[in-house]
């Protein structure tokens, strides 16, 4: 009597089974190999760039950023520093300064109405993360650029007031974050 495919399949020896898909995971391991090749290095160096990308970046590494005096200017300034210098920090002979001016404010943007209480709570807000930049040669001393940047994270409102409160930082530090990208491509596009 034969038995069916599947039930010999099942009485099969785990070494037999592993030889039976070498093929296959010879073929998985090759095609990780191909393209593990494109790979390139995390922390590459500037000298590995060519091109426009070298140029600009070399260009925005000579950018120092000034001073600023709120923990939402400073969020933005930090990123800022390490975005212009590639994580290398403040250039050491800077040809370029920046000034910015960071304000930021909060918005509701849902409210909810309970049916145990009178009134609507907030249940959704809004971080808005303003900035203003001017960018200066420290040489011929003219203005290269300036304008205004602005960005929005919106967070989640929870009854408990600490987790109202951390919610609220962590929409803020995202939109300084993302405020900072802005800045440093508007700055690249002008050098």
């Amino acid at each position: 009597m034969l038995l069916p495919d599947r039930i010999s399949r099942q009485k099969e020896s785990a070494p037999r089974r592993v030889l039976r898909r070498l093929p296959g995971l010879a073929a998985i391991a090759m095609l990780s190999a191909v393209t593990a090749c494109t790979v390139t290095p995390l922390y590459q160096s500037r000298t590995a760039q060519t091109g426009f990308a070298a140029q600009t970046a070399d260009r925005l590494s000579l950018v120092s950023v000034d001073e600023v005096d709120t923990r939402e200017a400073q969020q933005v300034r930090n990123h800022l520093i390490f975005l212009l210098g590639g994580g290398a920090g403040q250039p050491d002979n800077p040809q370029y300064n920046l000034k910015i001016n960071v304000s930021s404010g909060e918005t509701s943007v849902a409210t909810i109405q309970l049916p145990t209480e009178n009134d609507g709570r907030p249940s959704a807000g809004a971080m808005v993360v303003s900035a203003s930049y001017a960018l200066k040669d420290l040489q011929s001393g003219e203005n290269v650029a300036s304008g205004s940047r602005s960005v929005t994270a919106a967070f989640d409102r929870p009854r408990q007031e600490f987790a109202v409160y951390r919610a609220r930082r962590d929409a803020e530090d995202r939109a300084a974050r993302e405020l900072a990208e802005f800045i440093r491509l508007a700055i690249a596009q002008k050098l």
